[in-house]
């Protein structure tokens, strides 16, 4: 009789969930071809994210939004019209043979931000040129600094009455509802707000929106869909956030949490732990039926250019690692990209069990990454993305060999860019794939 899931080890737990990435439930392959590569493409993975020698270095290029602009289109266009999405990534799918692919679920649906009326970000034509490549977060004071009380009594209810109406204009009345929590037995005066036309037209924007994200998600299911039938894996199954970066990126912001380090540093602590557990159980759910056992985690404040060495272990660290040991925990493997350098972090950040998390490195040296923490865990990286923008084909895979007769030897590496690029050479991205074929064979 098997274990049940609370029994198995977290080796157990990550078994089983490689196992239904080698073998996804209710994928019609296109051919017999095309399930031989993707086995051969999700093993090469799984062995170098564990340390065991694949048959060559796998290889993640780094497309972001690039399809669009491959394709003679533009973010702006595709956010609205999901026709021309599809057919931008179906086109990159088609021509640009890889490792991995990421089908368009990055690229957010346009008119669903509209409807909402969203202020946390910039996007083409919404604050931004028309053909900008990519969308830009709106640094500032979304939660203010004698507001870490109601965050930490209530998370859920100073997001729907406080933090809500400020990013989302569509929410704006919400600020005038009362708590979940004053609904008991028969208050039937608790639903007088909701006659309000205002909160009404909140709730109304919001089933908009709904809708018009279904469209977006049936579209990028479509892609996603024909991507593993022919036989290329998906090496993202969801997002999480260090809870510092939540505190950070979308609640005080970059100055206020710096701020707040020296000013109100025990309340800092306490919302982090606060949202340690909420962004725990939320990542866990999200990836419950996911093909691929992985996640990103995109890794902002963390970087040497934000905090000390010391900031970092007294603020970041502590919840970061009890997230991501949660994760791991679960058999989940987190891909953990280091924005920026981390060159004064490697002394403390191989404190992982052996195999279980990979380091996305972007501007890190990770040669010394190799000697500090690559006979532990799996290292990812990080082919300049000024070279892939403005280098040749030969300098793109001259620089890949490089990186790979420094940081293969062994096992644990996969190629990567430092980070992704919306527009330039095909060829460079070519180059890569080239490379690992050419250099990263394993004897």
């Amino acid at each position: 009789m098997d274990k049940a899931w609370a029994e198995l080890s977290w080796e157990e737990k990550r078994a089983k969930r490689f196992e239904r990435w080698l073998s996804p439930p209710g994928v019609t392959f296109a051919n017999a071809q095309a399930e031989k590569v993707y086995k051969e493409r999700v093993t090469r993975f799984i062995k170098a994210f564990t340390l065991e020698k694949p048959d060559r270095v796998p290889c993640i290029i780094p497309t972001g939004f690039y399809a669009a602009a491959y394709a003679g289109t533009n973010l702006g266009e595709v956010m609205y019209d999901y026709d021309k999405m599809k057919m931008a990534w179906r086109k990159l799918l088609h021509e640009m043979d890889a490792d991995t692919y990421v089908p368009p679920a990055l690229v957010p649906p346009g008119r669903a931000l509209d409807i909402m009326d969203y202020k946390l970000y910039k996007w083409p034509g919404h604050g931004l040129s028309k053909t900008t490549l990519s969308y830009q977060a709106v640094e500032g004071e979304w939660m203010k600094p004698d507001e870490y009380d109601a965050l930490i009594r209530d998370p859920s209810d100073f997001w729907l009455r406080t933090y809500l109406p400020r990013i989302f204009g569509a929410f704006k009345a919400f600020s005038g509802l009362p708590p979940w929590t004053s609904f008991e037995e028969i208050a039937t005066a608790t639903f007088l707000p909701f006659g309000n036309p205002e909160i009404q037209a909140g709730f109304k924007a919001l089933m908009e929106a709904g809708n018009e994200t279904m469209k977006w998600i049936m579209a990028v299911g479509e892609v996603a869909a024909e991507s593993l039938a022919m036989g290329y894996p998906g090496i993202m199954s969801g997002l999480a956030k260090a809870p510092f970066d939540t505190l950070g990126d979308t609640l005080r912001g970059t100055q206020g949490v710096m701020m707040d380090m020296f000013q109100r540093p025990q309340k800092v602590h306490e919302a982090m732990e606060r949202i340690a557990p909420i962004a725990i159980a939320g990542t866990i759910a999200s990836v419950a039926n996911a093909t691929a056992p992985t996640i990103i985690m995109p890794l902002h404040k963390g970087a040497d250019s934000f905090m000390s060495p010391k900031q970092y272990e007294t603020f970041y660290w502590p919840t970061f690692r009890k997230v991501v040991m949660a994760f791991i925990n679960e058999g989940i493997f987190p891909i953990l990209f280091a924005e920026g350098s981390y060159n004064n972090r490697l002394d403390i950040i191989g404190d992982f069990p052996k195999g279980s998390v990979a380091w996305y490195f972007d501007q890190t040296n990770i040669f010394e990454a190799k000697k500090k923490i690559g006979d532990k865990l799996c290292i990812v990286g990080n082919v300049p993305t000024s070279l892939i923008m403005t280098g040749t084909p030969q300098q793109v895979k001259e620089h890949c060999k490089k990186l790979i007769d420094g940081c293969a030897p062994g096992s644990g590496y996969v190629l990567a860019g430092g980070a992704n690029v919306d527009d330039g050479n095909p060829e460079n991205l070519r180059a890569m794939m080239a490379a690992v074929k050419e250099y990263g064979v394993y004897k």
